[in-house]
């Protein structure tokens, strides 16, 4: 006999993006993203604030299991470090060969993305734009405007997270703030996958 799952509804709040009965409300502060930022002086002027960066809005806990989907809402909110925009930690997938939708709510800023050779994609993330993660491409969301920029986000439930090399190799690129306006500029932290850095 099949042990069906129940279907469920979930309601997104369309004016903060947030999901009220989440099983999972992750909050990333600045704190938690330590080392990410290319200026370290501007993360530590502002350690002992920890301002929230961004929340994660976790709607489904299906099994992680072929078949199944998980999808989640971001709020990231305004701010820079400098004058790198806030952002996400920025992850590819344990299963590398698994993709993820990204579809704008609200806010503007970018989809990063990056294979682990350090080639850079940047998707504009506008309310309406949906932006596709093909597999194996690392990616990373960027706030760059003076709202939030809310994100849903759908992806296969057995996809799991990789941080760890997004945390050893950095990200190919920053998005920085240049005369008033978001401009993506290499890193000059980052170390290609098979290279050790100097």
């Amino acid at each position: 006999m099949t042990d069906y799952m129940m279907p469920f509804t979930r309601m997104v709040h369309l004016s903060d993006g947030t999901i009220p009965d989440a099983p999972l409300i992750q909050t990333r502060r600045l704190s938690d993203l330590s080392g990410c930022f290319a200026d370290s002086d501007a993360e530590n002027a502002l350690s002992a604030a920890n301002p929230i960066i961004y929340e994660v809005y976790e709607a489904t806990q299906n099994p992680e299991v072929v078949g199944h989907l998980r999808y989640s809402t971001t709020v990231i909110r305004p701010g820079k470090v400098g004058d790198e925009y806030h952002m996400t930690r920025g992850h590819y997938h344990a299963l590398g060969d698994r993709c993820e939708l990204y579809y704008g709510l609200m806010g503007e800023g970018y989809l990063l993305l990056q294979t682990p050779e350090g080639e850079i994609n940047a998707q504009r993330l506008t309310p309406g734009a949906m932006a596709y993660t093909p597999p194996y491409w690392g990616h990373r969301s960027v706030n760059t405007g003076k709202d939030n920029l809310v994100l849903l986000a759908v992806y296969p439930a057995d996809a799991g997270y990789d941080y760890r090399t997004i945390a050893d190799q950095g990200f190919a690129a920053l998005v920085v703030e240049r005369d008033g306006k978001p401009e993506i500029v290499p890193n000059p932290r980052f170390v290609k996958a098979g290279l050790q850095p100097e």
